[in-house]
Parts: C-alpha cells; structure tokens; sequence
C-alpha cells in the first residue's frame, strides 16, 4: 500500500481509502492494551462553597482488549465517552477506577519516572491539527524533542537523520524542517502530529477522531497512511470516530458505547453484517448507500429524542428511553455486557437473552423426537 505525499490542499482529488482487509486478532496473542472495569467521573459543585451536588458518569465501566497490530475501533455518537475513554487510557484524563495495562504494566498506578518510561509504548494523535502543535515550535523541534526526552538521540545533530526518516514516514518532505505549524495545510499538520505519535516507536496509539476536523479530500489520505504505518511497524490502534464508514476500513473489531457504556463489541465484518443491538442497528441504519434505488427503499431507524444527561442517566438500560423495541425489564435492570453464543459478539441487551432463550427452546422440541424410541 502507498500513501499520497503530495502537499495536502483542497485542491487535490479526494484519495479513496484503501479497501485494506483489516487485521484479524489473534486470539492466542498477549493483548498489548488490557482494559478492566474503566471508570471516568467527573463531580459537579455548584454553590459559593463549591459543594459537590452530583457526579458526571462520563465512563461507567467499560472493558476490551486489543492485540498487537490491530484496531479497535471506539464508535457512539457525541458525549457517548469515547474520547474521554480513550484520554484516560493515556493518563490524559484521571480515571475513577478500573486497569489499564498497556505492554504488560497497570499504567494507572504508575508514577514519576516509570510513568515516564511507560509513555514511550503510548501515544496519541489528537483531533485538532491546529491546536495539538505548539505555533512557537518548528517541525524539527517538535519531532526531536521526544527523541532527545527520551534518550533516543543525545541533542539536535544526533536527532537529525531520526527526523528527517520521522518526515519520510508521513509523506512530508525533509525541508519542511524549519517551517512552523501556521505554514502548514490541515493535513500536513496531521501528518506531523502523527509523526510526533510514531517518533518512540510506541506499541499502541490511541486516534481521536483524526480526520473529523480536516476536509473530505484529504481524510482518506489521513487513514491510508495510519493504515500503511500500522503494516510496516507493527503498532496496535484504539480509533476514535463517530464515522461508522471511516472505522470499517481501518478497524479489526468495533466496540460501540452509549452514555459511557459499551453496547456491543465484535470483528468488524460481523458488525455490519449482523448488527444485534438496537442503537447499532440504527446507527448503521443512517450510513446512507451510494445505490440511489436501494437509498430510497430501504428500512432506517430514526431514534427520537435526544442522549441523556451522563449526569442523571436513565434507570436499566440506559438506552431504553430511545430503543423502538424495548420491554418492562428494560426499565429496571442495566443489561450486562455478554458473549451470549460464544462467537465473540459481546452484546448488552435483554433482548438477546430473550433470542437465546427461543433458541433454546426451539433446541428442545427439535431433540425430543429425535429422543423418543
């Protein structure tokens, strides 16, 4: 696969992505990220005393795996906690409770320099190109100053060559060296905070939604390059985006959350082929499909209202003020995060206990003739 390193304008063709066949997991492989129970609160104060009046559950409990060179794509709508999710994974933003274990260490319970010496295996690509990189700072300054952090090079002579491979890598050429951030395109810009990500050689890196801010014709050359890097070095991605279209391409398996929950987890194949939770189903539902005739006559599921406030969520499941299907139980019990079928499809919702339950059944009035003498 080759990525375009041409300067990144609106006036360039928009660069289809790649249809690349996207990493499978590997069971049997240690998992490079390890996510248990995450929890991210945020407390409200109000008053002159500043009293604490009720907790924001931004992240309420949220648990995955991703093995090494694949993609974990983290997909929900806006204030569904993804990017906090994946902030906190980097310490970026405190955590409340859970683990993260990231190449084998509890990153949560790390300080000093072993927090230090532990960021060299994460890094993140941030969504704003224009405000991840300091305006004061030339492109050498910004990609030397991690290596020479972090022992790689002794001072600005020995990083040199290390920078200039740094461009090559992104598609940028090497005398865009001493330019500054504000001389740069949107996409350019991208280019250079991913190669700022990559500068440590890191086992994960963590993308928040890094093509939502730039333009259309240049966010495919946006994937396709995090999708070639991830061939040649090996690096596991968590994605963050709300482009259900974009994640297809470049995710090895999809992980949906809704109000700080994830609702369903799977490969991604399987995610759009047989989607089982109601809230993917309609927001699969809204992708719209470039046949005009199958645009007009097919079935879509509009959600009503709006998502509610993480500061006072629903009581059961927290989708069920929205869900066309949902039931009594529904109300009153917050359904579990469960492989119902042993397939790898993790699915919260009642409604699959009820699938599995009528299959059961079915089961045992197909056996008993088989049984009888």
């Amino acid at each position: 696969m080759t990525t375009s390193s041409t300067s990144s304008t609106g006036s360039n063709p928009v660069e289809p992505i790649a249809p690349v066949e996207p990493v499978e997991p590997v069971e049997a492989m240690e998992p490079i990220l390890s996510v248990r129970d995450l929890a991210v609160h945020f407390p409200v104060r109000r008053g002159f005393w500043q009293r604490q009046v009720g907790v924001v559950r931004a992240v309420d409990g949220v648990s995955f795996e991703v093995a090494p060179g694949t993609t974990l794509g983290l997909v929900g709508e806006s204030g569904c906690g993804k990017s906090t999710t994946g902030r906190a994974l980097l310490r970026l933003t405190p955590a409340t409770r859970g683990t993260v274990r990231i190449a084998g260490r509890d990153v949560l319970s790390l300080e000093g320099k072993a927090l230090r010496d532990a960021r060299r295996d994460m890094q993140m690509v941030f969504q704003d190109p224009y405000a991840s990189l300091n305006p004061r700072m030339t492109v050498f300054d910004t990609l030397a100053e991690p290596l020479i952090l972090h022992g790689l090079a002794r001072n600005d002579a020995a990083a040199l060559p290390m920078v200039r491979a740094l461009l090559d890598e992104v598609g940028l050429a090497g005398s865009y060296l001493r330019r500054y951030p504000h001389e740069f395109s949107g996409g350019q810009r991208q280019r250079i905070g991913i190669a700022r990500a990559i500068a440590l050689k890191p086992k994960l890196v963590v993308a928040d939604e890094p093509v939502s801010a730039l333009d259309v014709s240049i966010q495919a050359q946006i994937v396709n390059l995090l999708v070639d890097l991830q061939e040649r070095l090996g690096v596991a991605y968590v994605f963050v985006a709300h482009d259900l279209a974009v994640v297809r391409h470049v995710a090895s398996e999809v992980a949906v959350m809704y109000l700080g929950r994830i609702v369903e987890r799977v490969r991604t194949r399987k995610l759009f082929k047989e989607p089982r939770h109601p809230y993917t189903q309609a927001l699969l539902s809204a992708i719209p499909v470039p046949d005009p005739v199958i645009e007009r006559t097919r079935k879509r599921i509009v959600l009503v209202g709006e998502v509610p406030s993480p500061l006072s969520p629903p009581s059961g499941c927290a989708f069920h003020p929205r869900c066309p299907v949902a039931f009594d139980r529904c109300k009153t019990e917050t359904p579990a995060l469960l492989d119902r079928h042993g397939s790898g499809h993790w699915v919260a919702c009642h409604l699959q206990d009820v699938a599995v339950a009528g299959a059961a059944h079915d089961n045992t009035i197909d056996a008993e003739p088989a049984a009888a003498p």
